[in-house]
């Protein structure tokens, strides 16, 4: 899975026909560089596999626009759905939180139960993590050294934090918070 790809994919959908330039400034302008570890270059790598991949295609040029000649892209129906799978995708898996920073940025292309349902998945997988590292963490200092164990407390945390803030958006979600496909 690639958050480029998919904020690449977004961005373009959601800016009609677009050059990579554009892409890049918007996604520059959202400090996606931090959240989604996007290297700037590889934004235009990203827009020719997408396109190699069928998932853009050239758009007709834009007289309006001011500049060197840039070529356009705009998403194919088979975007459409790679972007899609991309954030159902993201906000499902656990382990992965650049993919998740994508997958909210690009939220609203989802339908909301669409949404919901990968927000359930997620939920169901921290809960299994929670039990799992709760009983690693339930082990005497003679199985894992004391120092382990403090990270286990650690990861413990974050994944409680998790299921705090998916909880949380999904209820938002359900109570019609946000501007989603199908409203």
């Amino acid at each position: 899975m690639s958050a480029t790809r998919m904020l690449v994919l977004g961005i373009i959908r959601g800016a009609g026909p677009a050059h990579g330039y554009k892409v890049r400034a918007e996604l520059m302008g959202w400090n996606a560089q931090e959240w989604a570890r996007i290297n700037p270059g590889s934004i235009y790598h990203a827009i020719r596999k997408a396109a190699a991949d069928g998932l853009l295609v050239e758009a007709p040029d834009d007289a309006r626009e001011a500049g060197p000649d840039r070529m356009r892209y705009a998403v194919t129906e088979a975007g459409e759905r790679e972007l899609r799978d991309l954030v159902r995708a993201g906000l499902r898996v656990t382990r992965d939180p650049f993919m998740l920073n994508a997958a909210v940025a690009m939220l609203p292309v989802l339908e909301r139960a669409e949404a919901v349902a990968a927000l359930d998945e997620r939920l169901a997988e921290l809960r299994t993590a929670v039990a799992e590292l709760e009983s690693w963490g339930d082990r005497t200092p003679y199985e894992s050294p004391e120092h382990v164990i403090e990270q286990v407390r650690l990861w413990l945390a974050q994944v409680r934090a998790d299921i705090d803030w998916s909880s949380g958006l999904r209820r938002r979600l359900l109570d019609g918070a946000y501007r989603m496909a199908d409203d």
